[in-house]
Formats: C-alpha cells, sequence, structure tokens
C-alpha cells in the first residue's frame, strides 16, 4: 500500500462510503437499469457515457477511459493524495483517524506539518492584533476606508503585522518553534554571520494564504506607507508553491460546483471584492501567468471559466496568455469586460456589486469574441492594408473553432461589416484549415501523453486473444475459485503486459486470503493506468457460471497468439536463411513452421 493507515481502517472507510453518494456530490447521477450514469467530470461531453457501480463500488467512463474506486475518483477528481481522499472519506463517514503525523505519507513530512502549525498560528494572532489591539487600529481604519467590512475582514482572515524587527522571531521561539525550520517556512529571516534571527513583515496588512485543503501555508503583507515593495510574498517553501496553488480555492469549490463555473482574477485583493459582491466562485492566481498545473485544477473542477482581469494593456496581454493555456486543456472560456481602464476590485468600488454581477460577469463574452475586439487594437481599418491584416487574423482564427455554428456566425460578421461574400470567406477559410491540420505537431512524450485524457471516439474490434484476455480477468474478479483455474492452467502467460500485471497483483490479493471486492482490490494497483483497465473489465456483462468449454476456448486463444507470433519470428527466420543461401537451415525452420501451425489446429 502507498499510505500508512492500517488496512483495516482502509476497509472501514471504504464500507461506509457508497461510491455513489460520493460521486453524486460532484456528478448529477440518473439510475439506468444496475447502474448510474452522467456527464463525465473528465473530459467535456454531451452525452452521459460516465457510469457507476452501486453494486461492485467502481465507476467508468466509456468515453475517455477513467475509472477506479471511490479513492481513485477523489484522487482524480480533486487531486487528493491518497491519505488525503481517505482522511476527507473517513471525515464524512464520522471515522476516526489516528493522527496525521502517524499516517502522512512521505510527500507531508513532520517538517511541513510544523510549517503548517506556525503559520495557523501566526493567521490567529495577526487577525487578533488587526481587530483587538491599539497597535493594529491604524491598519484596521485603512481597510475599512478602503471599503472593507469587519464581516469580509473576519471571513478572509485577515491581520496585522506589527512594526518589529523580532517580535515574531521571540513568539515561535517561545512556543518550541525552531527558527532554523521557520526561516525554511518564510516567517523569518537569519542575520548575516550570526544566529539572530528577524521578522520578515513588519507593520504590513496580513492576508494568509491557505492550500487548496483550507490549511494556511503563506502570507502577502500590504505595506502601510510608502514602503517598497507594495505586496511582500512569502518566499516559495516545501509548503507553498506558487505555480499550483490558487487563492481562495478552498472557499470558491462548493460554488465553482453549484454555478458549474469559475470565475479567474488577477490578485487576492480582486478576489475578495468579487466575493464580497455575490462572486463566490472568484479564484485567482498568485501573482504570476496562470501554470499549466493551474489550468488543469480549474478544468477538473469545471468547464467554463470567465476571465476577468485588469483592463489595462498589462491585463488584455495576460488574458490572451491565459486564455491559450486554459483552452489547450479543453475549457470553455469566456471575457469579462471592465471598462475605462479598471480593475474588478476597482470597478465594484467605483459602480457597485450588482453591476459588477449583472454587467461584468453577467455579461462576458465568448473568447473568439473577445479575441477580434483585440485584433482590432491599434489598427486604422480605413487602410486598407491594416484592414487586410485584421480580417486575415480574424480568418486564422476562426480556422481554430470547432464548432461549424460559430464558424459561420464570425463570417457573417466579417462578411457584413467589410462588404465580402460569404463564399470568398469559405474559401479563404478552407485553406486555413488545411494550413492548421497540416501543420506538423511536436511529439508528446509517453508520460505526457498518459495524462492528457481525450474522448475515444470509437471502440476498434479487439482481437480475439485480446477478448479472451479480458474475459478471463472479468470472471477472475468476479471468483476466486476461477482465478485458482486459471492460475493453474494459464499463469502469466497473458499476450497484453498491462493484462499480466493486473493478474499478478489479483493472484497476490486472492493468496492473502482476500474476497472478491473489485473496488477493493483496485486499492491494491500501482497507477491510474491498470486501475482504469480494471474498472472497464469490471463492467463488462458475463454470465455468471463459466462451462469448462469456454473456458477451454478462452485459454486456448490466448495460448494460440503466442504461437501465431512464433509462427511469424520463424517465417521472417527461413526468408533470412534463404536470402544467405542457407538452404539446409530453411527446410529445417520449414519444418518447425509446419509443426506450429499443426499444434495450432489441434
Amino acid at each position: 500500500m502507498v499510505n500508512r493507515i492500517p488496512e483495516e481502517l482502509i476497509e472501514k472507510i471504504q464500507r461506509n462510503s457508497d461510491i455513489v453518494d460520493v460521486i453524486s456530490e460532484y456528478v448529477q447521477l440518473k439510475k439506468q437499469g444496475r447502474n448510474y450514469f452522467g456527464l463525465c467530470p473528465f473530459h467535456g461531453e454531451k452525452s452521459p457515457s460516465f457510469s457507476v457501480s452501486s453494486d461492485k463500488q467502481i465507476f467508468h467512463c466509456f468515453g475517455c477511459g477513467a475509472g477506479g474506486n471511490v479513492f481513485s475518483f477523489l484522487i482524480q477528481h480533486e487531486g487528493y493524495s491518497f491519505i488525503e481522499a481517505a482522511q476527507h472519506l473517513a471525515e464524512r463517514a464520522n471515522i476516526e483517524l489516528p493522527s496525521i503525523s502517524a499516517v502522512t505519507s512521505n510527500a507531508v513530512s513532520k517538517d511541513s506539518e510544523k510549517m503548517i502549525e506556525a503559520h495557523e498560528l501566526l493567521k490567529k494572532f495577526y487577525h487578533h492584533l488587526l481587530v483587538n489591539t491599539k497597535e493594529g487600529q491604524p491598519a484596521l481604519d485603512y481597510l475599512l476606508n478602503r471599503g472593507f467590512t469587519k464581516e469580509v475582514i473576519d471571513q478572509f482572515e485577515i491581520g496585522y503585522a506589527l512594526d518589529s524587527w523580532d517580535f515574531i522571531s521571540k513568539f515561535l521561539s517561545k512556543r518550541n518553534f525552531d527558527l532554523k525550520m521557520m526561516e525554511a517556512a518564510g516567517l523569518v529571516i537569519k542575520r548575516d554571520e550570526s544566529d539572530e534571527y528577524f521578522d520578515r513583515f513588519r507593520n504590513r496588512i496580513m492576508f494568509p494564504i491557505m492550500d487548496h485543503n483550507g490549511s494556511t501555508i503563506a502570507f502577502s503583507g500590504r505595506n502601510l506607507g510608502n514602503e517598497k515593495p507594495k505586496y511582500l510574498n512569502s518566499p516559495e517553501t516545501k509548503i507553498f508553491n506558487k505555480g499550483k496553488l490558487l487563492y481562495n480555492f478552498h472557499r470558491a469549490r462548493l460554488h465553482i460546483r453549484k454555478t458549474q463555473q469559475v470565475v479567474l482574477l488577477e490578485g487576492f485583493a480582486d478576489v475578495i471584492s468579487a466575493d464580497s459582491a455575490g462572486v463566490k466562485q472568484s479564484i485567482a492566481t498568485m501573482g504570476t501567468s496562470l501554470t499549466e498545473e493551474q489550468a488543469k485544477i480549474i478544468k477538473r473542477n469545471v468547464s467554463e471559466i470567465v476571465l476577468c482581469y485588469d483592463s489595462d494593456h498589462a491585463g488584455i496581454e495576460a488574458t490572451i496568455r491565459a486564455s491559450k493555456l486554459l483552452t489547450s486543456v479543453g475549457c470553455n472560456v469566456k471575457v469579462a469586460n471592465i471598462p475605462d481602464g479598471l480593475d474588478p476590485d476597482d470597478y465594484i468600488k467605483k459602480y457597485g456589486s450588482e453591476k459588477f454581477k449583472n454587467d461584468v460577469i453577467g455579461d462576458s463574452v465568448p473568447l473568439m469574441a473577445y479575441k477580434l475586439k483585440y485584433f482590432r487594437r491599434g489598427k486604422n481599418l480605413q487602410n486598407e492594408g491594416e484592414r487586410l491584416q485584421y480580417i486575415e487574423n480574424a480568418l486564422q482564427e476562426i480556422s481554430r473553432l470547432n464548432n461549424m455554428i460559430e464558424q459561420e456566425l464570425y463570417l457573417k460578421q466579417l462578411s457584413d461589416e467589410f462588404d465580402l461574400t460569404m463564399d470568398v470567406l469559405k474559401q479563404q477559410l478552407h485553406q486555413k484549415v488545411k494550413q492548421f491540420q497540416n501543420k506538423p505537431q511536436v511529439p508528446v512524450k509517453r508520460n505526457e501523453l498518459m495524462q492528457k485524457r481525450t474522448p475515444i471516439k470509437s471502440k476498434r474490434l479487439l482481437p480475439a486473444f485480446h477478448t479472451a484476455e479480458r474475459m478471463l480477468i472479468g470472471h477472475m474478479l468476479k471468483s476466486k475459485d476461477f482465478s485458482e483455474k486459471v492460475l493453474t492452467r494459464l499463469g502469466l502467460q497473458f499476450n497484453i503486459e498491462e493484462h499480466k500485471a493486473i493478474v499478478t497483483y489479483l493472484y497476490a490479493y486472492y493468496e492473502e486470503g482476500n474476497e472478491e471486492n473489485v473496488s477493493a482490490f483496485l486499492s491494491r494497483l500501482p497507477n491510474s493506468e491498470l486501475q482504469h483497465i480494471v474498472s472497464d473489465i469490471a463492467m463488462l456483462q458475463l454470465n455468471t457460471e463459466v462451462s469448462e468449454q469456454e473456458l477451454s476456448d478462452y485459454i486456448k486463444q490466448v495460448l494460440n497468439q503466442q504461437k501465431m507470433l512464433m509462427i511469424k519470428e520463424k517465417e521472417a527466420e527461413k526468408i533470412e536463411a534463404e536470402r544467405n543461401k542457407q538452404y539446409k537451415d530453411a527446410a529445417k525452420i520449414a519444418m518447425e513452421i509446419i509443426h506450429l501451425k499443426q499444434a495450432l489446429k489441434a
């Protein structure tokens, strides 16, 4: 196992976590026959191909191949580790687990826990200083004057760091926190060539930064005067990686699922304002450009995303960059237009919450419409050269659209605006599409290919031996006795490497005395690729009993494939011998081929 939670507790969590109930919190399921179906949360689709079996306690998508048990679902959907998935399910089922430190994985060390503990302590202390002390009153007045309410300050646990060089260093030291570790956590700084430490944050309004589970892992401090920088952020540490984190995600997650939309902003001040304005599905990057990992986290949770960046030049360029990344991972991107060069925070302060919700977020436009507006920037469309360049850019972008209706709509707009015939535009578009399709593709590494889950358009007819191996594994999952028969007569002589790995784990699973339980067996598999294959096979409709003749036929198909491969090898050897005029060797190989073919018929 990849965890340190006792096996009996894992089994108890699994027994008390009905997969239908758990997945229903993320996917709308409808019962059809024995199973439940819904739209797959792992790839975009319009017809439900995502199936959940209450009997077997597994899920499988017939569109993209995702599959597994209740733990696998949370790991794939939420990005949890196995430990985190188990903890989430245990909490949900009111099952008490050993302390986190006793079950923590290698990825979450005791040092990390201590760092988080220090951040949690300081978050409460900074908040207390802001709202309850005279030292924090100027900072509190500043926030109230900027439009922050006391409710918002409490909700986001905003605080204040004293104007002191070593108050926090002494505060942590008195509570037995190792200052060398606190330096690694980004809370204190060591003085040059001495054993003394001083506070990283001084005389700043403190915004705590939480990870996706709600644990405090960093801070951003805003100055109260003219001190530079305006915002001082925690450095990257063992527990804080800016490129993997989305601000406010732990609070927004529930609202994202309810609205089936996420609003992505540039900074946490904008998020706090948007959240206060009622746009609770708001999140932000951590002061950097959107990363591929952040885009994938968003896609795992929702398909529609509204980009709401500043309306200045830098904000517009950031919108275009982010849109490319989001569309590449399969998101449906819309863009919110903020007028007058304002940022979201300023717009809300100037025009109010309702106008922001309705006129900005509610009136967001499709990405293509935004790009057409972007292509116009700085162009004089009365000038023939610039007009042609605009039309060229627009056609290039329209050619990348998959939806024919969208293509027709935007072509019609170009036709009407520039008095061009639809035939000419369609002919030009066709050329662009051909150029786009013929463009050489960048090779994708195998491990990257495995991470990109795309819908399976159609299932090809499998060879007889492949189907036979799937049927054998399907019956082995259902019957321990059947598995023993296959072990005796076939062992590990499966042709497909993944099947060979699966039956190896299955033999060991039964050897340990475990009974038939697909969901429990899935937890034993080392990777999601094998889990997807097993969940797919487990969904097969199989006869309850398997006759001796049926078993023999399956085994014969599996072994015959090996003989056929051997015949092909021998035929290649024979041709090579004849080419080298080694006729005696060729004749000997020919006899071997005859014997193999006779064995195949027998």
